[in-house]
């Protein structure tokens, strides 16, 4: 941890989360320099979905929900920033207090329940960053009342395609009330169907095709695996991203581990990543993953390669952390690349992915 995070840390936890993280962004928007951005290193380069990553570290959905802060994340280092979830209306979200630090372990549970400004907003901000560069992705989700959920991710793709790198569907978040449901294969087919379509009618519209990424939650059975790999492969996904939050509560040893929500930290990095080797597995090399879930270090963001991963993300790693961890991962996975005589650091990925299919899902 750096000097300024040393200092910084303090500071924001002693302030309830939420409002840490208000400030945090707050921070991020005055513009000015939280740390050094890495140099370049072509070893980091990765292809993926029709997009050229400059490395392959990302910040997760989750931080900037509402698209105010894309550019100051990729300042930090961050080879490609993910906003949301933004859902069609703007929403407050589940009752406060809905975000509990696990200080002993290393862990964040939160059960926000998408609370967002809504697509209008969101929309604007990017609409003015075009031309700016760098890869911006979009998470889109439903609102809790919607009477027709897939038809707000229809509406996400309609709305966020012309402005975002990729869209990522989040049906995954725990806090919603039945939108794990829609992982359930009957289910998932017509979303997928419908959002693809949604996709391909607006690609003849801006000119392009934007890449579609599906996020999963890791509390899966290898049954349900197996079926939203076929239908993913079937529906011709871009890619996957493995995986949200758990509802899991194993190992934790923190007082606030018995509050209801999404756990993520690093407890979380075992199981995602198992998972995450299981759906490498099961849908082939070819299709993009994006492996996150307990990444807090280089080692572990360089496991999550070797287990499967194309490119990482991380969010709760940089809260223990600090906002330097982004450039700091970058770094090391340069130097590491350059100690290991890679010309790239794809050359890793799926190296460990049997030990990690021969660890059993609980």
């Amino acid at each position: 941890m750096g000097i300024l995070d040393r200092l910084a840390q303090p500071f924001l936890f002693a302030f309830d989360p939420e409002r840490a993280h208000g400030l945090s962004i707050a921070a991020l928007k005055t513009g000015l320099p939280v740390c050094s951005a890495p140099a370049t290193n072509t070893k980091l380069k990765v292809s993926a979905a029709g997009l050229d990553f400059p490395n392959p570290l990302g910040i997760a959905a989750g931080y900037d929900k509402n698209a105010e802060v894309p550019d100051a994340l990729l300042n930090l280092g961050f080879g490609f920033a993910e906003c949301g979830t933004v859902t069609p209306k703007p929403q407050a979200g589940n009752p406060k207090p809905r975000i509990f630090r696990l200080m002993r372990d290393q862990a964040v549970i939160n059960r926000l329940g998408f609370n967002n400004e809504g697509h209008a907003r969101a929309l604007s901000r990017l609409s003015a960053r075009q031309g700016r560069g760098g890869i911006v992705g979009v998470n889109i989700g439903a609102n809790r009342d919607s009477p027709d959920r897939i038809a707000d991710y229809e509406e996400g793709v309609r709305t966020f395609a012309p402005v975002a790198s990729y869209l990522s569907v989040n049906i995954s978040s725990p806090n919603t009330s039945g939108l794990r449901a829609l992982q359930d294969r009957e289910s998932l087919s017509e979303l997928l169907q419908r959002v693809m379509r949604a996709r391909d009618e607006k690609a003849g519209q801006i000119g392009r095709s934007v890449p579609v990424f599906l996020k999963i939650a890791p509390d899966l059975s290898e049954k349900g695996l197996a079926d939203i790999a076929e239908e993913v492969l079937d529906k011709k996904v871009d890619g996957l991203i493995v995986s949200n939050t758990t509802l899991s509560r194993e190992g934790l040893s923190d007082a606030s581990a018995k509050e209801a929500g999404g756990l993520s930290g690093k407890p979380l990095f075992d199981l995602s990543t198992m998972v995450l080797a299981r759906m490498r597995n099961l849908v082939g090399p070819g299709l993009p993953i994006i492996g996150v879930g307990g990444v807090h270090s280089t080692e572990t963001a360089l496991e999550k390669i070797r287990a499967g991963a194309d490119l990482v993300q991380l969010y709760t790693g940089m809260i223990f952390t600090g906002a330097g961890l982004p450039a700091q991962i970058v770094r090391d996975m340069a130097t590491y690349a350059d100690s290991n005589g890679l010309t790239s650091i794809s050359e890793i990925r799926d190296s460990n992915l049997n030990a990690w299919l021969n660890r059993p899902l609980v």
